[in-house]
């Protein structure tokens, strides 16, 4: 019997099974939106790895890498080396994303600096209430506690 056919027996036996049940007995199952999330997720991870790869790279104003960065540019290096595309500013990125609360973020997400309604910052999720950005003239790439409450975040679709 193929591991297609299976899978309703299998969960038909098991009640409730949960995914990594089913791959442990050679079964799958196909979740609606879990392809597209996954590949999101794919695609945060990589560009999160890119800009801390980016680790001490010089903070130079407009620059877009590879050797130097704004805080913009450091994103759209990293998303589009990892196969996304993002406009040039933190703002214009920000209104490319998908907004999500500070509790739904996750790593490789964007994090958007904001006065009132204007976005003047961007960086990359890195977990732990940290981020991965190019911070300013004199300053260099690098991983940092996020130090305030004015940030919105946002994934990159």
């Amino acid at each position: 019997m193929s591991a297609l056919n299976r899978v309703p027996s299998l969960m038909a036996r098991a009640g409730t099974a949960s995914a990594l049940t089913l791959a442990a007995v050679g079964g799958s199952v196909v979740v609606p939106g879990a392809a597209s999330e996954a590949a999101a997720a794919s695609h945060a991870t990589k560009a999160l790895n890119i800009a801390a790869s980016k680790k001490g790279s010089p903070y130079r104003w407009g620059a877009t890498g590879p050797h130097r960065f704004d805080c913009s540019g450091l994103t759209l290096y990293s998303f589009k080396k990892a196969g996304k595309k993002l406009p040039r500013t933190a703002a214009q990125q920000y209104n490319k994303t998908r907004h999500i609360s500070a509790r739904s973020r996750r790593v490789g997400d964007l994090v958007f600096f904001h006065s009132g309604r204007s976005v003047y910052h961007v960086g990359i999720y890195a977990g732990k209430g940290r981020l991965w950005h190019a911070p300013k003239t004199g300053d260099v790439v690098r991983l940092q506690k996020i130090w305030t409450s004015s940030v919105w975040y946002g994934r990159v679709k």
